[in-house]
């Protein structure tokens, strides 16, 4: 197989509902939606979810339109491959980028799969037809419209809600939720927002009282020693997220004990290869996983679900419904949620189709490359 065109579009989509973390609270996305067509003119698509502020890691919208741009775009383009693993080789000496490099990783295995005839979730070795959702709400002005939106959720269907936390937005939101839905399965995520303090260790005993699944990355990312002291003292189990971006990062927790679920994200550990390896490594060792979410366009998306239904993918994924997060999708058929269940597409690779003409009306800058011999002929 040999890629003989990549076309980037840096796409821009509001949201139907603003959403704050403890960094900072935004109201639309921009992601570069990656297309690859091989020699034989079959297209596969990937998405780049990079964050457009370097909040949640060190990788923005910009600079990974430049590594797509200047170093990506290059290492795939007429490149001779087999397998997804094989044509991935070809940006080993680039490091970190990791969100760059899952755009074109999911890109790959689209295209792979497609050409296989068979579904991303059947090429990954998926046994599940359908994935349980959960959904992840911001922090809201107050009490009651944070309730408002769990009540949406929950009437929606959705049997897992995380909410977003903050130092001052944690345990009271907690308390009131809770006190609200006694049975919900129940998660927050700190995003790394906590210093390791006494002051900090009192909120999570406070927040271990409530009968949560997980407390999600309570300290930054590189706090392994810190988590693992945390975990020591809580009975809720610490899941660990931006910490871990490769399968060195997720042997480390191992060793540590410092967190005892895995959040994996495509987006962060590089694409599907990577992510299917942190499962297979978290299975063996008995950690439970589930698969975050970036705020994915459709197709994004998609590729979560398939990755989802893998086996060990035993808690709610981030991989509701389109329609929570855009009033229209780049993909037909959206992503779509039933009761808080999504289907894993059986058609071959994603199992949706790229709409390009919504796509280019929503790009606010694109980039066009071909192989130098079919850039000669289109001369």
């Amino acid at each position: 197989m040999r890629i003989d065109r990549v076309r980037l579009f840096e796409v821009n989509l509001p949201l139907v509902h603003s959403f704050e973390t403890s960094s900072h609270r935004k109201t639309g996305l921009t992601h570069v939606l990656v297309e690859a067509t091989d020699a034989e003119g079959r297209v596969g698509w990937g998405e780049i979810a990079s964050p457009a502020d370097p909040f949640y890691g060190p990788e923005t919208t910009v600079t990974a339109w430049a590594i797509a741009e200047r170093y990506l775009v290059p290492a795939v383009i007429g490149a001779e491959w087999e397998i997804p693993e094989q044509l991935e080789a070809g940006w080993h000496r680039i490091r970190g980028h990791e969100f760059s490099k899952a755009g074109f990783s999911i890109a790959a295995w689209d295209l792979y799969s497609r050409a296989a005839g068979s579904s991303l979730s059947s090429a990954l070795g998926g046994t599940r037809t359908d994935v349980v959702a959960g959904v992840s709400l911001g922090i809201e002005p107050t009490l009651d419209q944070l309730l408002a939106q769990v009540a949406r959720q929950v009437d929606a269907g959705y049997a897992r809600v995380k909410l977003k936390i903050a130092p001052g937005w944690d345990v009271e939101p907690v308390r009131a939720v809770r006190s609200a839905y006694p049975d919900l399965d129940l998660h927050v995520d700190a995003n790394g927002a906590y210093a390791d303090s006494e002051e900090t260790s009192a909120v999570m005993r406070a927040l271990d009282a409530h009968g949560l699944t997980m407390i999600e990355q309570p300290y930054a990312p590189r706090e392994f020693v810190a988590h693992a002291r945390l975990q020591a003292t809580l009975s809720t189990p610490i899941c660990l997220d931006e910490s871990i971006v490769d399968i060195a990062d997720l042997q480390t927790m191992l060793t540590l004990d410092a967190g005892r679920v895995l959040n994996i994200k495509v987006s962060r550990m590089g694409g599907l290869t990577t992510a299917r390896r942190a499962h297979d490594v978290a299975q063996d060792a008995g950690i439970p996983v589930w698969c975050g979410g970036m705020h994915e366009f459709g197709v994004g998306r998609a590729a979560n679900v398939a990755l989802s239904s893998l086996p060990n993918f035993t808690l709610p994924s981030d991989v509701s419904g389109s329609d929570k997060y855009y009033s229209r999708d780049v993909v037909v058929p959206p992503v779509i949620a039933r009761q808080g269940v999504v289907q894993v597409a059986t058609s071959p690779g994603l199992g949706h189709e790229v709409d390009v003409e919504w796509v280019r009306s929503n790009a606010s800058r694109t980039l066009d490359t071909l192989t130098a011999a079919d850039a000669a002929a289109a001369r």
